[in-house]
């Protein structure tokens, strides 16, 4: 589909639910996939990114933003303890903030480095046993739990799941978000981002529509 068109689809999908686009950050999730198609992102102008793994996002990034200057990198997939450090580092952005554990060590790490990237709460919205996440009935306590640990939450993400209508997910999120106070709502992929958007969707993150399919083996 291509840059282009995904934010003429954006547009669209704002217009159709009266909402500014300049409300909603396309992240363009650039994990596994080759250098050039992300160059040639970065030479169209798109200046926020979303990568799933620590260590290839340092192989990556450095280097891209010496030459094309300030990039925006989101964290969206799962972050392991032993690699917050280097996420906090790196990353403007963390949207998998998804236990106790990690919360306290990103907590102790942004006291100690001074700086802290903007953090959502990953809400398990489907109560999937095998996903990352938050339940939905244990994230008002968490949320509570790392704003004690003045860690800048910002707000909440989620994955719907498969072959589910994602919109009673997006509105769950919401409903979180909106009584926790937190403003941003990172929901929505290539699939169903339009949806979001109508569901009040401040963060979409979209890879294939833009780069199209990661290469067999990546």
């Amino acid at each position: 589909m291509g840059l282009t068109e995904i934010r003429q689809q954006i547009d669209r999908a704002c217009a159709a639910a009266g909402r500014d686009p300049a409300e909603v950050t396309l992240i363009a999730v650039s994990k596994l996939q080759p250098d050039d198609r992300v160059t040639a992102a970065l030479d169209a102008g798109q200046r926020v990114f979303g990568e799933n793994y620590v260590q290839e996002a340092q192989r990556k990034w450095p280097a891209l933003r010496d030459r094309w200057g300030k990039v925006e990198l989101h964290l969206i997939g799962p972050l392991q303890t032993n690699k917050a450090r280097a996420a906090v580092e790196l990353f403007d952005a963390i949207h998998s903030l998804d236990r106790p554990s990690l919360a306290q060590r990103l907590a102790r790490i942004v006291q100690d480095i001074g700086r802290a990237p903007r953090l959502f709460v990953q809400v398990n919205t489907g109560d999937e046993p095998q996903k990352a996440g938050i339940a939905p009935a244990q994230a008002d306590g968490f949320i509570a739990e790392c704003r004690a640990l003045d860690l800048p939450v910002t707000g909440c993400m989620c994955i719907p799941p498969d072959a589910q209508d994602p919109r009673p997910h997006f509105r769950l999120l919401r409903e979180i978000a909106t009584r926790n106070g937190l403003p941003a709502l990172s929901m929505g992929m290539s699939a169903d981002f339009e949806t979001a958007i109508a569901e009040g969707a401040t963060h979409i993150r979209i890879g294939s529509a833009i780069f199209g399919a990661r290469p067999a083996g990546a």
